[in-house]
């Protein structure tokens, strides 16, 4: 049995995690929920999940949840309940799904306490990727990962040994817009944005998927997971979503790991590793995916995948400008500030005009996001004056 702290339980992979657990009574137990502001959806968890503690690191959310709710479940509130949850006795792995930045310091304490991190935070290592895989080491706990992609290299690196890796191939569904031309791009509405054609994912999430910086943040995180140089990480279009990434070895051989384009399979397996448990959700029918194809990324239409490699090769602090800049930029973008392919000019801007340290510790990243989110800020506020 394992026992698991939930940060980020009301959002996309969070539910999903919750339908994992429910579908695997004997093997997993929910010690711990947090969340930010949506109090009756956790709520509704608590009453079914039983957890020990329950967080809302909105403290008036939190305040409205304790005031109606009077069960076993201790209610917390805000940043300290969160590390609360994170760090808590009664779990031995904490999955951590939070969205952005905001995961990184929790996720730095459940390391820090000995917890087996289930990640699904890919900005974690984006910003402080050198800090978190050291302290992994110092503390002698496990990290798997739960992105589909990264969840595939996981897999399909068993198939041998690490001296004999000649690249890891991250696969991308291409997102909405894949085939169109930059000219085309210019006019496109939030809503064709958050259309995507396979996956069923937050706001955030599903914008980046359609600028293909989310890839870019995936590479980045493979760099990391996997201590694999940049030179041998590539990036494919994979429309169907079926093969979710691939390794190919020095002999030529591609071992693959394939599924449907559900998160629900590679969350089991960040549970289950080093086992695998039956899986109670739809399965992958070989037949009824019929052809799958591949095809080059377009970097002139979407140009966030090289900056934001570009950026994960400079090293420092460069990638956690990115990420920044990158959330800025799309949170201005959701509530209608700028336009489309202002997202990557922003980045592209901010990143530009960042100060590089090289071996940064955690106040340098700290100190880099806050600078780089002044900075695109500036930026949008500029493009908004515009005429």
């Amino acid at each position: 049995m394992k026992h698991i702290s939930l940060l980020g339980s009301t959002g996309s992979i969070g539910k999903q995690t919750l339908e994992v657990v429910a579908a695997n009574p004997d093997k997993l137990k929910v010690r711990a929920l947090a969340a930010h502001r949506s109090d009756e959806l956790l709520e509704q968890q608590i009453r079914q999940f039983e957890p020990d503690i329950a967080v809302l690191s909105d403290k008036d959310a939190a305040a409205r949840l304790a005031a109606r709710y009077h069960g076993k479940t201790r209610i917390l509130a805000g940043d300290e309940g969160l590390l609360a949850a994170a760090t808590y006795d009664g779990a031995d792995t904490v999955l951590a799904s939070m969205v952005g930045y905001a995961g990184l310091r929790p996720t730095l304490a459940a390391i820090e306490c000995g917890k087996n991190i289930a990640l699904a935070n890919k900005e974690t290592l984006v910003a402080a990727g050198s800090l978190v895989m050291a302290a992994v080491r110092k503390h002698g706990v496990s990290l798997t990962p739960v992105d589909s992609e990264h969840s595939a290299i996981f897999q399909s690196l068993r198939g041998g040994a690490e001296k004999e890796v000649k690249r890891l191939i991250v696969t991308a569904s291409g997102g909405p817009f894949r085939g169109k031309k930059r000219s085309e791009l210019e006019n496109v509405t939030l809503a064709q944005c958050l259309k995507h054609p396979n996956w069923s994912m937050g706001p955030k999430v599903t914008l980046d998927s359609s600028t293909l910086a989310n890839k870019g943040l995936e590479v980045m995180e493979a760099h990391w997971l996997f201590d694999m140089p940049y030179d041998k990480i590539d990036v494919v279009v994979h429309p169907q979503s079926i093969v979710h990434s691939l390794v190919e070895f020095c002999d030529g051989s591609v071992i693959a790991q394939l599924g449907e384009p559900d998160m629900r399979l590679p969350i089991q397996y960040a549970l289950s590793w080093p086992d695998r448990f039956d899986y109670s959700f739809e399965q992958l029918d070989l037949v009824k995916a019929a052809s799958l194809t591949f095809e080059a990324p377009d970097l002139e239409a979407f140009p966030s995948l090289k900056i934001a490699v570009d950026c994960g090769k400079a090293g420092g602090t460069l990638p956690c400008a990115f990420n920044a800049a990158n959330e800025e930029a799309v949170n201005a973008f959701l509530h209608d500030k700028i336009r489309y392919l202002d997202i990557p000019y922003i980045t592209a801007a901010v990143t530009q005009a960042h100060d590089n340290v090289a071996e940064p510790q955690i106040e340098d990243i700290e100190q880099a996001d806050a600078w780089a989110r002044a900075e695109a800020q500036r930026v949008i506020n500029g493009l908004q004056n515009r005429p």
